[in-house]
């Protein structure tokens, strides 16, 4: 019964201790990742750090990006739990031979210890890069505010300006005040000048109406004018014609004269020459009737031979 007793104890203190043993290696590994967190905030807190652990890097044109080239802005919203189902062979080793040989549950507590620590630091790293990305943030909405209050000055110089141009139209608009009021008398003035003008457009209106009939009656005494012109021209056409016809009757006249005058001269030489023709018949037939005669006497004298 002693015996029996005695196993139980060792047994039971043998589990005591195992039990002890696998606490202690627990509280050594909560230990290393609790030093390991804390060495990983220190390096966080400093900024140039931070950005080397958190691959942050300054791209002209875009901004801040983490290691896979993604603006912080989207990336930093988006927190990325990466899962360790089991530890690496050579980390087993390492474990087993500072803390003894592990079982299945100290391997299963320390690969659910390891994906808290590096989800913790994960959801650090994430908090880093929103707090770079506000810092980022609250720079450019300071470099955004310094520019607004410069522009606000600039306005405001603007308005002064304007408030100091705005008085002297104002002087400008008094001393005017005058001259307005002689325009005003002449705009009255030619006002005035206007309506007799225009009463004299409509009497010149009707001046007008007078010369366009007076232009009408003209235009019809010009063209009867020139219809007459073109008888008148038809005429001396004519008459033209005829004093041609007449000049070469003239000249038929005058031709007809002379073959008459030569006629003439013609005929009276030949009356003359029938006068001188006739005597010498006369004068022939005397010497005709006188040979006769002879002849008669010779006959009658002939047959007493």
């Amino acid at each position: 019964m002693d015996r029996s007793q005695y196993c139980v104890d060792a047994l039971q203190e043998e589990d005591a201790k195992k039990e002890l043993g696998v606490l202690w290696r627990r509280v050594k590994t909560a230990a290393s990742l609790f030093t390991y967190l804390k060495s990983k905030a220190r390096i966080m807190a400093v900024p140039q750090m931070a950005h080397i652990v958190c691959g942050i890097k300054q791209l002209d044109g875009v901004g801040l990006v983490d290691e896979n080239g993604v603006p912080l802005s989207v990336s930093s919203r988006n927190v990325e739990l990466s899962s360790f189902d089991s530890l690496d062979v050579e980390t087993w080793t390492a474990l087993g031979s500072h803390h003894g040989s592990l079982d299945e549950d100290d391997v299963v507590y320390i690969n659910e210890s390891f994906k808290s620590v590096h989800m913790v630091g994960d959801v650090m790293e994430s908090l880093v890069k929103r707090v770079i990305v506000a810092e980022s943030e609250t720079a450019i909405e300071k470099e955004k505010v310094t520019v607004g209050q410069d522009e606000i000055k600039r306005k405001n110089l603007q308005i002064e300006n304007m408030s100091f141009r705005l008085e002297e139209m104002a002087q400008l608009a008094l001393g005017t005040n005058c001259i307005l009021n002689e325009m005003r008398q002449r705009v009255e003035d030619l006002v005035d000048e206007t309506s007799r003008q225009r009463e004299r457009a409509a009497e010149n209106e009707q001046e007008l109406c007078r010369v366009k009939q007076d232009f009408q009656s003209l235009k019809t005494y010009v063209s009867s004018l020139i219809n007459i012109r073109e008888t008148l021209i038809s005429s001396e056409k004519q008459f033209q014609t005829i004093e041609r016809l007449f000049e070469r009757l003239v000249v038929k006249t005058s031709q007809l004269e002379n073959e008459k005058t030569q006629k003439e001269v013609e005929v009276q030489k030949l009356m003359e020459e029938n006068v001188r023709l006739t005597a010498l018949l006369d004068k022939k037939e005397a010497q005709l009737v006188a040979m006769n005669e002879q002849c008669k006497v010779l006959a009658l004298n002939a047959p007493t031979i």
